[in-house]
């Protein structure tokens, strides 16, 4: 995909959650709200979402950029971790440098947050016994690797533990063929064949997602762990947006290849995109439940649990650490018009609607992507 092209899906999104109401907005959170039997499933549950946005500087003129209420954020969804995500193909120059100055403002923000990352799943269930909310290293895409294999240890070293090989655009080094642009190197490449073993040997979590068909049964074969494809959703669930529907079906999963990635052992986690209420998501959950099982299915909202940064542009642009106005299907505590819960919340509520059993809820929230990850990180 090219860079214009993600840009028109940027803004296509914008103008449709825009129209879907997101001047009336309420408030993000309301304790008063939440009904005794939900508020128990999430304090008893351990909420995890396994592919969410953090926006931080990656560049000297971006930085140190606006600080984040990461915590407070946290602690109003009801999540208990986040796999924190950033990517590096979306800018010109030197990806691995991005990553470098992208890792240092996270560490800022979570030292000001009073937060530190989990590196095992004995963290995370520690830091939710604690009630204190915890993150997941995430990289959305390898392109900072550019053929260097010794960077995934390096990485390693810096805290990360959630690996997704491929994003919109092609690595300099190139792992395999991403799923929105024509089909070019056969499925993995040798490179991306090494990474999935290195990483594999240290420890992370592989995420396949933007990965083609092709790209998938191979990458499937080479790992000796089970992976995740952390942030889609099943190709039968559209929505009511036929335009919407367009421009993201090429994201979605058909039953095939999400088969493959259950028979393996690994997870499918559904976005928040296409569905305009939590209801309607509950019901794009319990679709995947149907094809591939409860044990293989997990969150992964693909949204922004802190506020978007607009780094400075030049002339004409947002001013250093801009803010765009709140926007439908963005924030995490705010994926649907008249949201007044944060978002485990409802999702916990609209999962009992749907008829998931308490242990159900469990399991999709949290508990499946903590056996994935003990299984990465078990020597």
């Amino acid at each position: 995909m090219t860079f214009s092209a993600r840009n028109s899906r940027r803004q296509f999104l914008a103008s449709a959650a825009l129209a879907a109401g997101a001047a009336t907005l309420r408030s993000a959170w309301a304790a008063d709200t939440v009904d005794p039997r939900v508020a128990g499933i999430v304090a008893k549950t351990i909420g995890i979402d396994t592919h969410n946005h953090v926006d931080v500087p990656l560049t000297v003129g971006e930085a140190p950029g606006p600080d984040i209420d990461l915590a407070g954020d946290m602690k109003r969804s009801g999540l208990s971790a986040i796999c924190m995500a950033f990517v590096t193909d979306y800018q010109p120059g030197d990806a691995y440098d991005r990553f470098l100055k992208g890792l240092a403002a996270m560490d800022r923000q979570l030292e000001r947050n009073k937060m530190k990352r989990a590196l095992t799943p004995a963290d995370i269930c520690a830091a939710h016994k604690n009630g204190q909310p915890t993150v997941i290293q995430s990289i959305e895409g390898c392109h900072f690797l550019q053929g260097k294999i010794e960077r995934v240890e390096e990485a390693y070293g810096r805290g990360l533990r959630h690996l997704g090989l491929l994003h919109d655009s092609d690595a300099s080094v190139p792992l395999g063929d991403v799923y929105t642009n024509p089909p070019r190197y056969g499925g993995l490449t040798a490179f991306g064949t090494a990474v999935v073993k290195e990483a594999n040997r240290l420890g992370m979590v592989i995420d396949l997602t933007h990965c083609d068909l092709q790209t998938t049964q191979m990458a499937l074969k080479v790992s000796t762990r089970p992976v995740v494809y952390s942030h889609t959703g099943l190709d039968t669930q559209l929505g009511s947006n036929a335009r919407m529907a367009q421009m993201m079906r090429p994201r979605l999963l058909g039953k095939e290849q999400a088969s493959l990635v259950a028979k393996a052992g690994g997870l499918v986690g559904i976005w928040v995109h296409l569905s305009d209420t939590p209801l309607e998501y509950a019901q794009n959950i319990r679709a995947l439940v149907d094809v591939i099982g409860v044990d293989h299915v997990c969150i992964g909202t693909d949204t922004k649990l802190t506020q978007p940064y607009n780094p400075p542009r030049g002339p004409g642009g947002p001013p250093q650490g801009g803010q765009g106005g709140p926007r439908v299907g963005e924030r995490t505590n705010a994926a649907w018009a008249d949201q007044t819960t944060g978002f485990y919340y409802a999702v916990v509520d609209a999962m009992l609607k749907t008829g998931f059993s308490p242990d159900e809820i469990g399991k999709i929230g949290g508990e499946n992507f903590l056996r994935i990850f003990g299984h990465a990180v078990a020597k």
